[in-house]
């Protein structure tokens, strides 16, 4: 399941929710938008704005054609719309009765060009629509009244997320080497964007934003899907908030990736690998408490700074980078109320 084939229909109505929403869902890395209000909604960077009027999805079909939202009671009303679409065009079903067996039904009976969009009425109905045969519709319409919608729909697509994260800045004391490691290196299903990163340090209380590597260097290619995450016994962060060893992170798990003061996301781990590599041990003053992380040195280890991302090779005292603070006690990941000093 994937937010990438989820469509927030917003609020019509402009105003303070309807604004509430589409915030919400850019911070939670919702691209995809219905749109059937006035005034429209600019899309933002890599966005998409689809404008409904009336019962019709202006421009969204290939070739830029209008898609009629088509209300489905029964296998006959399902059987004309089929016949009646063409082979490489886009339905937009809107059930009115059963919902899952037809959708099954439909995405059995299509051609290999026909894209099945259906419409949800709430978040709760959009994890089924996704996986109905496996495969599920190619875009899920869900309607979203409020900001805690799209928390909602966040939760059941991808799993819980931190409702918030303490970014802070903290300034660089130290980097020195400590020679060989084990270090973890995390590819995960989704490409990531290169100002996103993982949250990951030696002490729960400070995490480091370690950027991924959809930026290579002058030796290598671009890894957008990879963050060469940092030594085998650090903390990372999940999308619920607690907190797991890189060593024990496994193909399948959550794991949260974000931007600095931005939008924050699970992602799902698709291999691990674990390399004997040269690490150095960054650490930051935190409001006078030292902070660190130790890193693979390695010109394509980014961690991010006030002014973008530096290569761990590059960096040097004075050097100002972002982070987060979470309770620092910690039981199998999860934060507890204990006095408790980690050095």
């Amino acid at each position: 399941m994937s937010r990438e084939r989820v469509t927030i229909a917003l609020p019509r109505e402009p105003g303070t929710t309807r604004d509430a929403v589409l915030e919400r869902a850019r911070q939670r890395g919702f691209s995809r938008f219905l749109d059937p209000g006035s005034p429209p909604v600019a899309p933002g960077p890599e966005e998409e704005v689809v404008r409904q009027v009336d019962r019709r999805l202006l421009a969204a079909a290939p070739g830029g054609a209008d898609v009629p939202i088509t209300p489905v009671a029964d296998a006959a009303d399902l059987d004309r719309l089929l016949r009646a679409v063409r082979p490489d065009g886009v339905v937009a079903i809107e059930w009115t009765g059963d919902r899952v067996i037809p959708l099954e039904n439909a995405i059995a009976a299509r051609g290999p060009g026909l894209a099945v969009w259906v419409y949800a009425r709430t978040p709760s109905e959009v994890p089924g629509a996704l996986g109905a045969l496996e495969h599920g519709a190619d875009r899920v319409l869900v309607t979203v009244a409020s900001p805690e919608d799209v928390d909602a729909l966040e939760q059941l697509i991808e799993g819980p997320i931190a409702a918030r994260l303490d970014w802070v800045t903290a300034r660089v004391s130290s980097v020195r080497p400590t020679g060989i490691g084990d270090r973890v290196l995390v590819d995960t299903t989704s490409l990531l964007r290169p100002e996103e990163g993982m949250l990951v340090g030696s002490a729960a209380a400070f995490l480091f934003h370690v950027a991924s590597e959809a930026v290579g260097s002058r030796f290598s290619h671009p890894r957008p899907f990879r963050v060469n995450a940092g030594a085998a016994h650090s903390y990372v962060l999940l999308p619920d908030g607690s907190t797991r060893y890189l060593s024990e992170l496994a193909a399948g798990d959550p794991v949260l990736v974000a931007r600095p003061e931005g939008t924050v996301r699970s992602v799902r781990v698709g291999r691990i690998k674990i390399e004997r590599r040269p690490l150095v041990m960054v650490t930051a003053d935190d409001g006078g408490v030292a902070r660190t992380v130790f890193v693979q040195e390695a010109e394509t280890v980014r961690l991010s700074s006030e002014v973008g991302r530096v290569a761990s090779t590059e960096l040097a005292t004075g050097v100002r980078i972002r982070g987060v603070r979470l309770p620092p006690a910690r039981h199998l990941g999860h934060a507890v109320d204990e006095t408790i000093e980690e050095r």
